[in-house]
């Protein structure tokens, strides 16, 4: 039984997501999965034998963070992505569900045969390059990046999740220096206009240079579209993410290079993703 003076674990929940309540929107699973960090178990555990326990040590430090707008993946370190986790850190963008779409539209167009060649640039954990590997267990592929801090996360990644020997990582400004010709093009880029209002959790701890993208957005979609369609072989794809009102701002960036695209949507209805075939 707890001691009359320690909270159990049910109790401290409860009083955390309170206290978040005022900065997330999910203050609940954010209490949860901190939660289970401090116990190292996961939330599955931690829900179904773990609230009667007493409350850890540590704990409301952990909620603190949170309450600074701290991110949860930055916190615990981790974060779930299409049927992988991934370590993150700061430096390098939190993947989002919302950008699985694009290894759904490779799914679509691919099915069980898959590619064999993969880039993805911009890696930054190497979220969309491990989701393929993952998914495709004879691809091998290839994770570009700018920043030195993001390349050695993506390669830490790869490694734990047994890819090393099918991933590499090469730094380089979008696709320059890359030769050769690759089934699947993956990329997720910076589409912020560089005066928007994010929230804090984004705006004071994910990096920058993965965010803004010049005052309307599209900056790094003009960079992109006259290296995209010597990566893409005959047969293959690329998948490009797209913030939800830029749609028809890339297509017209990507046929004025002559490459023709459809938009796919998220899970939530939203324009995420330009799929470019050949």
């Amino acid at each position: 039984m707890p001691k009359p003076d320690v909270l159990t674990v049910r109790a401290a929940l409860s009083r955390a997501a309170a206290a978040l309540q005022p900065v997330s929107d999910t203050g609940r699973l954010d209490a949860e999965l901190l939660m289970a960090h401090a116990l190292d178990v996961s939330r599955e555990a931690l829900l179904l034998g773990r609230l009667d326990d007493n409350a850890p040590t540590g704990f409301e430090d952990l909620i603190a963070r949170r309450f600074r707008h701290e991110p949860v993946a930055y916190i615990i370190g981790r974060r779930d992505f299409w049927t992988i986790d991934l370590t993150v850190a700061p430096g390098v963008l939190i993947p989002r569900a919302d950008s699985e779409t694009l290894i759904e539209a490779a799914v679509a167009h691919f099915g069980r045969r898959g590619p064999a060649r993969v880039i993805d640039l911009g890696t930054g954990s190497g979220a969309l390059l491990l989701a393929a590997l993952a998914e495709w267990p004879t691809a091998e592929g290839i994770g570009v990046d700018l920043s030195d801090t993001a390349l050695a996360i993506a390669a830490a990644n790869a490694e734990r999740l047994g890819f090393a020997s099918r991933a590499r990582f090469a730094r380089a400004d979008w696709a320059d220096g890359i030769d050769g010709a690759f089934d699947l093009v993956l990329c997720n880029p910076p589409y912020v206009e560089s005066g928007a209002a994010l929230s804090s959790d984004v705006a004071d701890y994910e990096p920058a240079s993965a965010l803004y993208a010049g005052d309307d957005g599209l900056d790094d979609y003009r960079r992109l579209a006259p290296r995209l369609g010597r990566l893409i072989a005959a047969g293959g794809m690329a998948a490009v993410e797209i913030g939800a009102s830029q749609a028809h701002a890339v297509l017209a960036i990507f046929a004025a290079e002559g490459l023709g695209g459809a938009v796919r949507r998220d899970l939530s209805g939203r324009d995420r993703c330009i799929v470019v075939s050949r």
